[in-house]
């Protein structure tokens, strides 16, 4: 017979009683619907209460009006009581949720990656999935997603584009280095590209084929042409800037050092209120930066980074890490962009200053690698940014009111 030592007695206690708890959450609706969710068409499946196994339903359109006529016909057969749905995050957003709430039920969007899934399965069809989603979420096996209001959504939708058009500037400019650099021509690589003297540069550069000077223009006017969107789209943000409801959350965040306006708008559309997460260690989890790890037996082994949740942010953080490898010190810059910042902001952002500087000479020391000792730093900025989160957050909830 195996034995349990104090430690993995206590793991599998508390997961008992974790698995115990949300199926007791979710006991109280009469029927769970399990929506297999495609760009044209949904498939339907109910699991009612109890232990009956999920039968499949029709296939609709899903256009508003097709899913008004099923939750009508939900109603009639239920006796108009709260149901509650589900569907799988992902291309089509979060019109249906809402959709569903306005009609006066309860819905989940639950992540993909997070559905249980028995290693023997070979066969997968729309309804044997919306079949699975109902029954894993009667006994409440799934993990849901937050899900961010239509001001929250539309902030995510222009900081992102930014980071697209920041793609694709990216990419016309590699394009353009490779053209030059391919017929001979090289910029010294101790003067800073993209100026004005740089553009006159490329512009005086001649080649022995009219088609090739051609070529070489029109690879400069894309680069100017990308350029200029994110040049817009950034003044854009500036602009909505002070008429979104975590502005104040912005101007504290900037207070940290490596955070500008930018990259704090960035954070709270990518992860909205912040201070919903009960810990810093959460938050860390949720955004893929701590270690994953494999123990088995009497052998743990930790390896790299989990790299699940926002990758938005997680690149975000990890960029703005790499301030922190200078000593800590209050200059004219920092306290210029944090002017707006509340008093407990400026204090939490020196408070970081002071320990991550020493904690990014004190792993360098210890023989880790610049880019594990800027994952590290990282992750512990992260906990910082919680922290003004939770500062900050209740006196927008108040102005809200």
């Amino acid at each position: 017979m195996k034995k349990f030592n104090a430690e993995e007695v206590r793991v599998e206690t508390a997961s008992a009683l974790e698995t115990v708890r949300r199926a007791q959450a979710f006991a109280g609706y009469p029927a769970y619907i399990g929506l297999d969710v495609h760009k044209e068409t949904i498939v339907v499946a109910v699991a009612r209460a109890g232990r009956e196994a999920p039968e499949s339903r029709e296939e609709i359109a899903n256009k508003p009006k097709a899913v008004a006529k099923l939750v009508e016909r939900l109603n009639r057969e239920f006796g108009g009581e709260v149901l509650l749905f589900c569907y799988e995050a992902g291309p089509c957003g979060y019109g249906l949720y809402r959709q569903l709430l306005a009609l006066g039920h309860d819905c989940q969007v639950v992540a993909p990656s997070m559905i249980p899934k028995k290693p023997g399965e070979r066969i997968k069809t729309d309804r044997r999935d919306a079949r699975k989603l109902a029954q894993s979420l009667r006994t409440g096996d799934l993990t849901a997603v937050w899900v961010p209001d239509e001001e929250q959504e539309a902030m995510r939708d222009l900081t992102r584009a930014r980071d697209d058009m920041k793609t694709q500037e990216r990419k016309a400019r590699q394009q353009l280095n490779a053209y030059v650099l391919r017929h001979g021509h090289a910029w010294p690589s101790n003067k800073t590209r993209w100026t004005q003297t740089h553009y006159h540069w490329l512009e005086s550069l001649k080649f022995p084929h009219d088609w090739q000077q051609v070529v070489l223009q029109e690879y400069i006017d894309a680069v100017k042409a990308a350029s200029q969107r994110v040049a817009d789209i950034t003044a854009q943000m500036e602009r909505v800037l002070p008429q979104w409801s975590l502005a104040p959350v912005v101007d504290s965040l900037v207070a940290l050092r490596g955070i500008d306006k930018l990259a704090a708008m960035v954070l709270l559309a990518e992860l909205g209120d912040i201070s919903r997460f009960d810990s810093p260690k959460q938050l860390m989890a949720f955004l893929g930066l701590v270690p994953s790890e494999h123990t088995s037996g009497g052998r743990r082994r930790q390896g790299a980074i989990t790299k699940t949740g926002n990758c938005h942010a997680r690149r975000l953080l990890v960029e703005s890490a790499w301030s922190y490898r200078f000593p800590a010190r209050q200059t004219m810059h920092l306290k210029r962009k944090a002017k707006n910042a509340s008093g407990e902001a400026k204090a939490i952002a020196w408070r970081a200053q002071k320990r991550l500087c020493g904690r990014y000479r004190t792993l360098l020391q210890a023989g880790k690698n610049t880019k594990q000792t800027t994952v590290a730093i990282a992750r512990e900025l992260v906990g910082f940014i919680w922290d003004i989160a939770c500062h900050e957050m209740p006196k927008v909830r108040q102005a809200a009111r």
